[in-house]
């Protein structure tokens, strides 16, 4: 890939020291970086495969993200934030800690392992598999994943906060289920969900899993996803370049490939080698920081 004439390097980490900055500055021989509580920001670099082979050694020696962004690439250019929600906006998978709870944690995790890896292209087979295996389970277990499990990533509601004061609408997507999806979109103001329907009768879960009614009930799987992100930004009037999707899976890879800038938040090798940014280290709201107008 052709180097831009001018980028900046974003360092970022939970807990980025003073030492951390002053070795990239160092070795990249920067000018005086822009400074926040866990980020620095070195500018005007070459960003040439010198630069970012130092950059890739010193981000794993000193556990952070080095990430190479264009400038400008103003947060106010975009539009959209679509989300994934499993391991991306929360930090578990809702589907697993249903089943551990109804005690087939082990068979359900071995196939969601499998299908967020890409080793099952089905992604919809994959899932009605792992709904079938909850089959008799009380409905109770649902409530008990929201209550005890269900964990926000670092950073979620500050990127949130940040994306209605850039007035950027919002979508949570997910190959989940909206009995999780309609909590957090609640929590959090999220403009808009889509997800799986978990279906219950009679206080327990049927094993037996159907896609929303907008999507005349598909599985929201791979190409779902997309779908969703493309009606998102045609009913609100802008296109997908205009969209940043963050997701971890191999089931995002489809929407973050059409999206104007695709985040891979602490995701499977294959879903960090194909966007075009990676954060390891950092919680969400390292993504506005990738911004040159957040600064």
């Amino acid at each position: 890939m052709k180097a831009c004439s001018r980028v900046d390097l974003v360092i970022q980490s939970e807990d980025l020291s003073s030492d951390a900055i002053a070795a990239f500055r160092v070795a990249l021989d920067a000018p005086r970086p822009l400074r926040k509580t866990e980020a620095a920001r070195l500018g005007a670099l070459d960003g040439g495969p010198h630069d970012r082979k130092i950059a890739e050694a010193l981000g794993r020696y000193w556990k952070c993200d080095a990430t190479f962004v264009p400038v400008p690439m103003p947060a106010r250019g975009m539009r959209a934030l679509v989300m994934d929600m499993d391991s991306t906006l929360v930090t578990i998978e809702g589907i697993d800690e249903l089943a551990r709870l109804a005690g087939r944690g082990d068979e359900v995790a071995a196939i969601t392992a499998a299908a967020m890896r890409g080793d099952i292209v089905e992604y919809s087979q994959s899932l009605q598999q792992r709904v079938a295996l909850l089959a008799g389970s009380d409905a109770s277990l649902v409530g008990r994943v929201l209550h005890e499990r269900m964990r926000l990533s670092p950073g979620a509601e500050e990127l949130l906060q940040t994306a209605r004061a850039m007035q950027w609408k919002t979508l949570l997507v997910s190959g989940g289920f909206s009995v999780f999806a309609k909590p957090l979109q609640a929590q959090l103001g999220i403009d808009e969900i889509c997800a799986n329907e978990l279906e219950i009768r009679h206080d327990r879960i049927t094993g037996v899993v159907t896609g929303p009614a907008t999507h005349q009930g598909k599985i929201v799987d791979a190409a779902g996803k997309a779908r969703a992100l493309e009606t998102f930004c045609r009913s609100n009037g802008f296109t997908p370049d205009e969209a940043i999707a963050v997701g971890d899976g191999a089931n995002d890879l489809a929407m973050m490939a059409i999206a104007g800038i695709s985040v891979a938040y602490r995701a499977k090798p294959l879903v960090q080698a194909q966007a075009k940014f990676a954060l390891n280290f950092t919680g969400l709201d390292g993504i506005p920081r990738l911004f040159s107008d957040t600064w």
